[in-house]
């Protein structure tokens, strides 16, 4: 393939600095034992009786030290004499088949020798009820089969709407839970009524005809550790999500300027974000319903230079960046990622942008596009992923104003190192 005069041409880029940027780490000294803390109370509101089956719904989330604290409910509840199994609920994720969604969950070390529960990876569901008057609410059969569910998952801000609660236990019952026949449901409903009003008519039709207990709750700090777990309890689920919401906020990191001319990300990937890159970081969100999230942050040019291996092919969110390399074309699944995008009526998210051979001729691409700008002036970020903004790299154009940046420190300023190959180097 044949590009540009000046895509080929010599470029020279800025030097450019490494910033560490240092956030409030409050991380809870055992995960497990909260866990166990907060099943504990759950228990004595909804008991178990010994012998009975109990559907421990898990999702796809990268939640740090997601396999300890599953095993801490697994292990709670066999201390009740019940029998777990664990279930994905992650409605079109792993391809939306069995054993796609099992092996997702074994890539996140959720696995039966790790957690002490078998897996039952089964996508059948049947219709519990309606919620306003139209959407037909759907439950996964296996655990409607068992005598109880119970769910855990991460609190945190939703990639798509901005709402009193966003992703967490009541996303889970709506289209975890509900496999991927309830999410292509929900998602198809929300465009006429709205992301959270449907997710607060079909939560309460899922806690009042489901068997559902309860879910816990975790909320990660700036480096993604757990900081607070507690069980969330029907009918009191909306309320504390909305405030564990804002706590997750109060932690959310983000970088050190409102907008640059371009933002570089070093991978995208499903177990980084819902949305491959979280929109509350990069401030992309182009889909139908989409809340406008321009306002975290605004890059005029976005490029992505690898899928993470994590992510199993699915590319979603590749569509909202404007430059991708061919290493994340020939790491997708292009079958997955349309898939997550169909699921979840965001069709832009699959989107194809213009793909370059090398990170160097993609970056290069993003500061020669963007008007007569000589490179020096160019406001640039290079970011390993929107999980880990504790190590950046920002151009000279950016020096004054993130100096002022509470909680960061700018460190040496040196050439992006690139191999023979034209491959970035900074996140060997």
């Amino acid at each position: 393939m044949r590009y540009p005069p000046y895509i080929e041409a010599d470029f020279e880029f800025p030097d450019f600095y490494r910033i560490r940027v240092t956030r409030r780490s409050d991380p809870l000294p055992d995960a497990s034992a909260a866990v166990e803390t907060a099943m504990t109370a759950a228990l004595k509101k909804h008991p178990v009786s010994p012998g009975d089956t109990v559907a421990v719904g898990v999702g796809s989330r990268g939640i740090t030290r997601l396999p300890e604290m599953v095993r801490a409910v697994c292990d709670c509840l066999k201390a009740s004499g019940a029998r777990p199994f664990i279930l994905p609920a992650m409605g079109s994720h792993g391809g939306a088949t069995e054993t796609g969604q099992a092996a997702v969950l074994a890539s996140l070390g959720v696995t039966e020798s790790a957690c002490g529960a078998p897996i039952r990876s089964n996508l059948s569901v049947r219709r519990i009820g309606t919620a306003l008057e139209e959407m037909p609410v759907l439950f996964s059969a296996d655990a409607l089969n068992a005598d109880h569910a119970v769910c855990i998952n991460r609190i945190k801000p939703h990639t798509k709407f901005k709402a009193p609660a966003e992703s967490g236990i009541l996303k889970m019952l709506c289209i975890g839970m509900g496999k991927h026949e309830g999410a292509l449901a929900f998602h198809r409903c929300a465009l006429k009524f709205g992301f959270f009003p449907l997710l607060s008519a079909v939560g309460d039709t899922v806690v009042r005809e489901s068997n559902f207990r309860f879910g816990i709750a975790v909320v990660e700090d700036g480096h993604d550790q757990p900081t607070h777990i507690e069980a969330l309890m029907p009918p009191d689920i909306l309320s504390r999500e909305e405030a564990l919401l804002r706590m997750a906020e109060d932690h959310l990191p983000r970088l050190p300027a409102r907008t640059a001319d371009v933002l570089v990300i070093g991978k995208i990937g499903k177990e980084i974000s819902g949305a491959g890159m979280d929109p509350n970081i990069t401030g992309r969100a182009y889909d139908l319903m989409e809340s406008d999230f321009s306002g975290m942050f605004n890059a005029a040019r976005v490029a992505i230079l690898n899928l993470s291996e994590g992510s199993k092919g699915n590319a979603i969110g590749l569509g909202n960046a404007d430059i991708i390399t061919e290493k994340v074309w020939q790491a997708m699944d292009y079958e997955a990622t349309v898939m997550n995008a169909l699921t979840g009526v965001s069709l832009r998210k699959a989107a194809i942008p213009v793909r370059l051979p090398t990170d160097r001729k993609a970056i290069q691409a993003c500061f020669t596009t963007i008007g007569p700008k000589a490179p020096e002036t160019v406001r640039a970020f290079i970011i390993r992923d929107t999980r880990h903004l504790a190590d950046i790299w920002a151009s000279p154009a950016l020096k004054k104003e993130i100096a002022a940046a509470p909680g960061v420190e700018i460190l040496e300023c040196s050439p992006l190192p690139f191999d023979e190959a034209g491959n970035l180097l900074l996140f060997e």
